[in-house]
């Protein structure tokens, strides 16, 4: 058996992971509770931003929500379904699908972001607004870090990790 290299550091992708989920533990029940799942609240998160008013093409929505291709397909199938979203082909580029969350979709994010505010002002009240600032900065920090090594391709695979 080949010897192990001691790390020295903890493992932060997996710590993210498990703060995501604690987070989205609190988040869920209201979620659920109007029939979405966490993938469908980041597409309508994403969409009821006022800078996507216009709707966003699926490549682009896809990135932006942190959902894969064929994962975002599943999704706003359902969201058409249930009249949260709206897809009509690009006018641009036939080839190309533009979503545009409707009247229905906005009004079920305005009324969950009133819970899911709720929730940030408990963290807050918790941990205080100048943890939670820095814990936003940091992670800003981090995630524009990432960008860079991506851009001049030093971009880590799992297997680095």
């Amino acid at each position: 058996m080949a010897e192990s290299t001691a790390l020295k550091h903890r493992n932060l992708p997996l710590l993210l992971l498990k703060a995501r989920e604690a987070l989205m533990e609190t988040r869920r029940p209201a979620l659920r509770s109007h029939g979405l799942s966490d993938q469908q609240w980041r597409v309508l998160r994403v969409l009821s931003d006022p800078a996507n008013a216009l709707g966003l093409e699926t490549g682009r929505l896809a990135r932006e929500a942190h959902l894969l291709g064929p994962s975002l397909t599943g999704v706003l199938s359902r969201m058409e379904r249930d009249g949260l979203v709206l897809r009509q082909r690009s006018e641009a580029d036939a080839r190309r699908s533009v979503v545009r969350i409707t009247e229905v979709g906005e009004a079920l994010a305005i009324s969950l972001s009133v819970v899911i505010e709720s929730q940030y002002s408990d963290l807050e009240a918790t941990i205080g607004q100048p943890k939670l600032n820095k814990l936003y900065a940091l992670l800003d920090e981090l995630i524009a870090l990432q960008q860079i090594d991506q851009k001049e391709g030093i971009a880590m695979t799992e297997d680095d990790l």
